[in-house]
């Protein structure tokens, strides 16, 4: 059973369709890429997705039930969600912040249980991040901030996990941190993951793990490209959705054949020589 399906999704914010006839489907174990330029409609499709926004036309389930028979609870309770960006208010504790995604298992204004808590100190230990425990979150780094967030959407002990460019404002090294973390969780617990992503080589680092991934890749209004990575990363491809001339690269590792995209200019940019 396919823990999200959206079938002919079709949004829009006026008479203009910002998105129309988005079908795709997310099943456990599995990493969905979506990917497209800026203001395609990602984020909205997640909201969508999440129940925030509504579609026009289509449907979304959540393992094989419409999404108009889940109350906020029960949703929270199928999918969780780490956003792109988080604002910090308040010093509460990196577990305390943690403990709050079992917010959806909780009855009334009980507060959270023995058990509660150690689900969320779990998550802190599978995300890496329990010697932070103690800290107030507002002064922590930008990166350790994502895996308290995706520590967060784990102890919801949901399903799916929706990620809306989850690592845009990481370093390079946190990046991959994270995107370790994600494979990890994945490859142990069959969590099936959507995320947005403007990273060509995000999917190609899922794909080089094993891990089954699906590119979605959404042109004009739809999603236009939908395969392995291998299959839909073409240099072809990043022009077509980016604009951008692209040089795809291969080498042989260990683990196999590993792909990354390099970028080399866009339309009407300076022409570089490469070998």
């Amino acid at each position: 059973m396919n823990l999200i399906a959206v079938e002919n999704g079709c949004f829009s914010y006026g008479e203009e369709p910002l998105f129309q006839a988005v079908s795709l489907t997310v099943a456990p174990g599995e990493i969905c890429c979506l990917m497209g330029p800026n203001g395609c409609g990602k984020s909205t499709l997640l909201d969508c997705i999440l129940g925030v926004q509504q579609l026009q036309v289509g449907s979304v389930e959540i393992a094989g039930e419409k999404i108009e028979t889940y109350d906020r609870r029960a949703m929270a309770q199928q999918i969780s969600y780490v956003p792109q960006t988080h604002h910090r208010t308040f010093p509460y504790t990196v577990e305390q912040v943690v403990l709050m995604g079992r917010t959806a298992h909780q009855k009334g204004c009980a507060g959270p249980s023995a058990e509660d808590r150690a689900i969320a100190l779990d998550a802190l230990r599978q995300t890496g991040i329990f010697h932070l425990a103690a800290r107030p979150y507002t002064q922590i780094s930008g990166g350790e901030l994502q895996l308290v967030l995706l520590a967060r959407a784990l102890s919801q002990s949901a399903a799916a996990i929706l990620m809306d460019e989850p690592t845009a404002h990481l370093d390079f090294r946190n990046e991959l941190v994270f995107l370790e973390t994600v494979a990890q969780l994945v490859q142990q617990q069959k969590i099936g993951v959507l995320m947005a992503t403007h990273s060509p080589n995000q999917p190609f680092y899922f794909e080089n793990q094993n891990i089954p991934t699906t590119v979605l890749a959404m042109e004009r209004g739809t999603i236009a490209r939908v395969g392995t990575p291998s299959a839909v990363l073409t240099e072809e491809a990043i022009h077509a959705i980016y604009q951008v001339d692209a040089k795809r690269l291969e080498y042989r590792g260990e683990s196999g054949v590993h792909r990354q995209i390099l970028p080399i200019r866009t339309q009407g940019g300076t022409k570089h020589e490469t070998k």
